[in-house]
C-alpha cells in the first residue's frame, strides 16, 4: 500500500489522522508518516484498514464468498482456511487461504495476488 492509498482510505472511512493512529493502535507521528511516504505502510496497518474500510462501508452484504467466486473445487476448498472458519468474504484477510493453487506464506505475498483477484474487486 502506497501514501495515496493509505489516505484515500482513511478519507474514506472519514477519520482524522489522529483519529485513524487510535483506531490502528499507532501515533499521529505514525499515520502521517505514512501519508506523506516517508515511511511504507506495514503490513498489519494495510491489513487492518482495508478491515476496519470493509466493516464501515458494509460492502460485503452484496459480496459472494470466495469459494463461488473462484468456483473452487471441493478438494481445494474443504482444505482452504477460509471455508474452515466460513470466511469467504475476509479471504483476504486470512493468512494460509489457497489462492491460485497454493498457500501463501506472508502477507506480503498474499495481498500482490489478492489485489488481482475477483473477489477483491468489490472491496478495493
Amino acid at each position: 500500500m502506497d501514501n495515496d492509498e493509505f489516505s484515500r482510505f482513511r478519507k474514506r472511512l472519514g477519520k482524522t489522522q489522529k483519529d485513524l493512529a487510535n483506531l490502528l493502535g499507532t501515533s499521529l507521528k505514525a499515520v502521517c508518516s505514512y501519508e506523506q511516504g516517508w515511511r511504507s505502510v506495514p503490513t498489519h496497518v494495510e491489513r487492518q484498514l482495508y478491515f476496519l474500510y470493509l466493516r464501515k462501508a458494509d460492502v460485503d452484504n452484496g459480496l459472494k464468498n470466495c469459494w463461488e467466486i473462484l468456483e473452487c473445487p471441493p478438494e481445494r476448498k474443504t482444505k482452504c482456511p477460509a471455508w474452515e472458519f466460513n470466511s469467504g468474504k475476509f479471504c483476504w484477510f486470512i493468512n494460509g487461504t489457497i489462492c491460485e493453487c497454493k498457500s501463501q506464506r506472508t502477507w506480503e505475498e498474499k495481498i500482490k495476488i489478492c489485489r488481482n483477484c475477483k473477489v477483491m474487486e468489490g472491496i478495493l
